[in-house]
């Protein structure tokens, strides 16, 4: 059996690291990328380095960003009497996909989750309560995932704020119990947006 080079057996390591992705996947990804022109191939690369050199979390909501605001938070244009919590960066961009939404948002940067070991403390749910207390806010939108961790997240951000005279609704259950915002389509989404219902009913 003819050994592969140790490069190429290092980035095939590298690409199995990354979820969903097997070794066979990894395999296919290396392949590709030595039959891929050099320019091409060096593009990728260039545009990872970017990326980790260049984004943040944005300082307000911890949307991603590459200036101390994201581009929603430094924009003119959005209802600031609404706040949408969602777990992650990618569950923003899935309710942003919808058109349905043109409020501000808040980044958790995950969920509660005692058996990850993932406590209230290592989420920005500080940063959330602060900014409720602080801002002129009128109806929290709690957007975590349809599971357990984020329903029981989303309870801990609303006894957090249980003695303030804020509206918190929850997304109408338009999203699969148990399923994930970013495997949603758009108009359920949207729908769900649209039929969000107040939480703790």
């Amino acid at each position: 059996m003819t050994e592969l080079t140790e490069s190429v057996t290092v980035m095939m390591k590298e690409f199995e690291k990354l979820p969903g992705i097997g070794k066979k996947s990894a395999e296919r990804i290396t392949y590709h990328l030595l039959r891929a022109t050099k320019k091409d191939a060096l593009a990728l690369a260039d545009s990872i380095r970017t990326v980790k050199e260049r984004v943040r979390y944005c300082k307000n909501c911890y949307n991603l960003a590459e200036e101390e605001l994201c581009e929603i938070c430094s924009s003119g244009d959005r209802d600031t009497s609404l706040l949408c919590v969602v777990e992650q960066p990618r569950d923003l961009i899935s309710i942003e996909a919808t058109g349905s939404y043109r409020g501000l948002y808040h980044v958790l940067l995950g969920r509660v989750s005692p058996l990850d070991e993932v406590t209230a403390s290592q989420l920005t749910i500080d940063a959330l309560v602060k900014r409720v207390r602080t801002g002129k806010f009128k109806e929290l939108i709690m957007a975590t995932n349809p599971t357990t961790e984020g329903d029981g997240t989303a309870l801990v951000i609303t006894n957090l704020l249980g003695d303030f005279p804020i509206k918190i609704t929850r997304l109408a259950r338009g999203i699969t119990s148990g399923g994930a915002l970013e495997f949603a389509n758009k108009e359920m989404i949207a729908d769900a947006m649209q039929g969000r219902q107040s939480f703790l009913q």
